[in-house]
């Protein structure tokens, strides 16, 4: 069996191959025990990505002694917000003027501006989280606007598919959207996670999620 240790070396191998350009891997943890976040850590890898809230909470008390980057990268709950700013180094799911006020608003001023991503739905699934294209400008302004924040980029979930071409062209609509704002600098398209993270990187990725490559199937919560 593949040791996390070595599963998380392949993984930047297969990055690297892709092409020249460096792209950060965020490491999603989400339901695995801070051991196994400590293992990677031990492997070098130091940006973590989770979704649930408390679990997350429990695995920073138990993982303080270590210098981690966290992200939190699924749907962002209003009665969530102030937990999230106050924990959390970047946000990756902004789809809403709402959340971002409250997550401003709820970050301490003795910590740096919260590093966010837009979350937008490409795929225009209606099951889906993420703001629809045309309504990104708005957003964008407005996320800009917020001294609790620092608009990063933006951040997708494609429809799952083996198409690769399908792939691709979901990707290539984030990074046409990500340039078409070129008054933000915007520097990050997140985008890309275990069974896809090739055709993003392949399209402009700058941060792939990846989950199950490095530490296996998901544990069930």
């Amino acid at each position: 069996m593949a040791t996390i240790a070595s599963a998380l070396q392949a993984v930047k191998l297969q990055m690297a191959a892709i092409g020249k350009r460096p792209v950060q891997l965020l490491a999603v943890s989400k339901t695995w025990p801070a051991g196994a976040i400590r293992e990677a850590y031990a492997a070098g890898q130091t940006a973590f990505g989770e979704s649930y809230v408390q679990e997350a909470i429990a695995k920073m008390r138990e993982l303080s002694d270590l210098d981690l980057e966290w992200h939190f990268i699924g749907p962002v709950q209003s009665n969530k917000t102030k937990i999230i700013a106050e924990h959390f180094d970047w946000v990756h799911g902004v789809d809403r003027e709402k959340i971002a006020q409250r997550l401003s608003e709820a970050r301490p001023e003795n910590m740096p501006p919260l590093q966010v991503c837009i979350q937008v739905n490409v795929s225009g699934e209606t099951s889906k989280s993420g703001i629809a294209p045309a309504k990104l400008p708005d957003l964008a302004k407005y996320v800009s606007s917020l001294k609790g924040l620092k608009l990063r980029g933006l951040m997708a979930i494609p429809e799952p598919s083996e198409d690769r071409t399908l792939q691709r062209q979901r990707f290539a609509e984030l990074r046409r959207l990500k340039d078409n704002l070129p008054e933000y600098n915007l520097d990050t398209l997140s985008m890309g996670m275990s069974n896809d993270f090739e055709s993003a990187i392949l399209e402009g990725a700058t941060l792939v999620r990846i989950g199950s490559a490095i530490f296996g199937s998901r544990n069930k919560r």
